[in-house]
Formats: structure tokens, sequence, C-alpha cells
């Protein structure tokens, strides 16, 4: 690569006029340089405020997430207990009802405890039976849709539950 005159001059006098620019700075540095402190750094109300302000902050910030943290602990324990787990078995009682308008419902927590409720529809009447539940069983004798509800709750959880 070749420059031309003119360029190799002009870079010439760029490179001179740095090296008497630095030469100048490094002559007046010294002079202009503050000292080092000695001893502790002191600081002005204004900054003495700010700065005090400023962890008056973060610990109210601080006092806000242990609330919250203790909030969100007791509503875990709430929900825990909340019916989250709904089966849902639907059938003819009887062969000569149809429409399917009998059917067992569990209603459980995350423990499985809750209620398996059955409605039977005859021609005549309806019964309702509520039976309790505490880990998945109960007390009482369950009939076969009881125990098909309790296991559809028990399953995964999920959005919606087909009837069946």
């Amino acid at each position: 690569m070749t420059f031309s005159n003119e360029t190799l001059s002009l870079l010439v006098l760029v490179a001179l006029a740095s090296g008497v620019l630095a030469l100048f700075v490094s002559a007046l540095g010294p002079g202009r340089r503050r000292s080092e402190p000695k001893g502790p750094i002191q600081m002005d109300e204004v900054l003495h405020g700010v700065l005090q302000g400023q962890a008056n902050k973060i610990a109210r910030l601080e006092t806000a997430v242990r609330a919250l943290a203790a909030t969100d602990r007791r509503q875990e324990g709430l929900i825990e207990g909340a019916v989250r787990r709904v089966g849902l078995v639907r059938y003819d009682a009887f062969e000569d009802v149809g429409g399917r308008l009998s059917f067992s419902c569990a209603l459980l927590d995350d423990h499985g405890s809750g209620v398996v409720v059955t409605s039977i529809n005859g021609r005549q009447d309806t019964r309702v039976y509520a039976k309790p539940v505490t880990d998945g069983r109960s007390p009482y004798n369950l009939s076969i849709e009881e125990e098909e509800a309790i296991r559809q709750a028990l399953a995964e959880p999920r959005e919606a539950v087909p009837a069946t």
C-alpha cells in the first residue's frame, strides 16, 4: 500500500501534534491530581440523606417480601384443603329408567379427603347419599360408581371432568 506525499505529511503532523498534546497533559497532570484521602471518607449531608433514604426503602421492601412469603404459605395451606379434585360418574341405576340421571360425584382436596355424593333417580323418587372420604377411603360401603368417582378424582388433575 502506498500513500501520497500529502497524506504522509498529514499523518506525520497528526502524530507530532498528538505527542505534544500528551507531553502537555502529562506535565500538567501531577499538579492537578487530588491527593489520596487520608482517613475515613467524609460524606456531605445530602449524600448521607440519600443513602439513608435508600436504606430505609430497602428495609421496607424486605419487610413487605417477608409478609408476602408468610401470606403465600398460609394460602398454600388453604388451597391444599380446598376441593380441587373432582370425579363424576353418570349411570342408569335401574333398568326401567334411562337417561343416565343417577350420578356419583367425588369432591376431594389434595390429600384425597372430602365427600362422595350419590344421587339415585328412580321413576317415583330420588335418593341422595353423602359419604365422607379420608385419604381416598370411606368408612362406609361404596358402590362401584362411587369408587370410580373417587378414582377419577384422585387421578391427575384435569381442567375438565368428562361425564362417564
